[in-house]
C-alpha cells in the first residue's frame, strides 16, 4: 500500500463545529441553540420550584415559632410574675379608655384585683389611674368588685392619679379609701354624654333620599341620616339623666362628707389635682412611690396588671389570617421533617 492510502485511513480529529470528519466517521453531537435554551428554561423552572418549596417551609416554620411564642407568653401572662416572697404593695394599672375590648376592661381589671387581694403578702392595693373615662357599665362593674374585695379581705385600697382621672375613671377611683393626685392632674368630669352626627340637611341639599324601613316606630332611633323627633330626644335625655344620677350616687357613697358643696361639682366640669382636693374629690398630693412608702408602709411594689401580650396583639391585628396560617402550618407539619 502506498502512503496516500495510509493517509486516507487516518481517523479525523474531533470537531467542535459538528458535521463529519472523514469517510464513515462522525464528530460528537453538540446541542443546537434551541435545545440549549430549553434546557436552561427547564433547569430554571426546577430551581424556582425548589426555592418556592424552601420558602413555604420557612413560612411554616415561622408560623410554628409564632404559635410557640404565643403559648409561652399566654402561659406567662396567666401564671403571672407578680408573686412576692415578702410584704408588698399590690399595683393594678387602669390606663387608656375603659371599655369591654381594651386592657382597662372589667374582665381584666377585676381579675388583676382578685389576684392582688388574694395574695397574702399584699398589704394594700393601689389603683394607678391614667384614663379619660369610657363605659359606665365597665366602670360600675369594677367599682362593685373593688368594694366586694375590700370587704372580703379587709385590705385598704388607694387610688393614685397620674395625668387624668375623668368620667368613668373617676367612677372607679371613688371606690378607693383615699385618692392621691398630682397638683396638675385632671380630675372630675362627673357627667354622661351620647354623641353623634346628623346629616339630614346635607342630604336634602344634594337630593339624597333616606330609605329606612323599620318594624317599630323607634327602631331607627339615633339614626344619623334620619331627623330626631322631640319625643326621641326627650327619651335620650331621660336615659342620660338616669345614668348621671347613678354616677352621682356612686361618688357620694365613695366620698361621703369629704365632698364640698358646689353647683358645678356634678356638672361635667373637671379640675386640676389641687382644685380637686379643695372640692373633696381627692384627698392628698402623692405619687405611687409616696403612697407605698408613707401610707402603706410597704415600699416593694408588685404589679398585678393583666396586659395584652405580643401574640394577642398580632392575633387582633391580622385576625383570621393568623389563625388560617397557623392551621395550615399544623396541617403541613410532616413536610417540615
Amino acid at each position: 500500500m502506498n502512503d496516500s492510502h495510509n493517509d486516507s485511513q487516518t481517523p479525523p480529529n474531533p470537531s467542535i463545529s459538528g458535521g463529519t470528519g472523514g469517510t464513515g466517521n462522525f464528530a460528537p453531537h453538540t446541542p443546537s441553540w434551541g435545545q440549549a435554551t430549553l434546557e436552561k428554561w427547564a433547569f430554571a423552572a426546577l430551581e424556582e420550584q425548589r426555592l418556592a418549596r424552601r420558602w413555604r417551609t420557612f413560612i411554616r416554620f415561622c408560623w410554628l415559632v409564632v404559635l410557640i411564642v404565643a403559648g409561652v407568653l399566654t402561659l406567662y401572662k396567666n401564671t403571672g410574675s407578680s408573686t412576692s416572697s415578702g410584704v408588698h404593695t399590690g399595683v393594678v394599672e387602669i390606663k387608656g379608655e375603659i371599655s369591654a375590648d381594651s386592657d382597662a376592661s372589667a374582665e381584666w381589671i377585676n381579675q388583676a384585683l382578685k389576684d392582688a387581694f388574694e395574695d397574702e403578702n399584699t398589704k394594700a392595693v393601689v389603683l394607678l389611674i391614667n384614663s379619660p373615662g369610657g363605659s359606665p357599665v365597665q366602670a360600675g362593674m369594677i367599682n362593685d368588685e373593688i368594694r366586694r374585695l375590700k370587704a372580703k379581705h379587709k385590705k385598704p385600697v388607694y387610688a393614685v392619679v397620674e395625668e387624668t382621672c375623668a368620667s368613668a375613671a373617676y367612677y372607679i377611683a371613688v371606690a378607693a379609701d383615699n385618692i392621691y393626685v398630682d397638683k396638675a392632674s385632671i380630675v372630675g368630669s362627673i357627667g354622661v354624654l351620647m354623641d353623634g352626627f346628623g346629616f339630614t340637611g346635607i342630604m336634602d341639599k344634594v337630593g339624597v333620599e333616606r330609605r329606612l324601613l323599620t318594624a317599630g316606630e323607634n327602631k331607627g332611633f339615633l339614626d344619623p341620616f334620619s331627623p330626631m323627633s322631640k319625643t326621641q330626644k326627650a327619651f335620650a335625655l331621660l336615659m342620660l339623666e338616669q345614668i348621671h344620677q347613678q354616677f352621682i350616687g356612686v361618688v357620694k357613697e365613695g366620698r361621703g362628707n369629704r365632698l364640698k358643696e358646689s353647683p358645678d361639682l356634678f356638672s361635667g366640669l373637671f379640675w386640676t389635682g389641687q382644685q380637686s382636693i379643695e372640692l373633696g374629690l381627692a384627698d392628698e398630693l402623692g405619687s405611687l412611690d409616696y403612697v407605698a412608702r408613707e401610707v402603706v408602709k410597704a415600699e416593694d411594689l408588685v404589679d398585678y396588671t393583666k396586659r395584652d401580650n405580643v401574640a394577642e396583639r398580632l392575633a387582633k391585628r391580622f385576625g383570621a389570617a393568623l389563625g388560617a396560617g397557623a392551621v395550615k402550618a399544623l396541617k403541613t407539619w410532616p413536610e417540615l421533617r
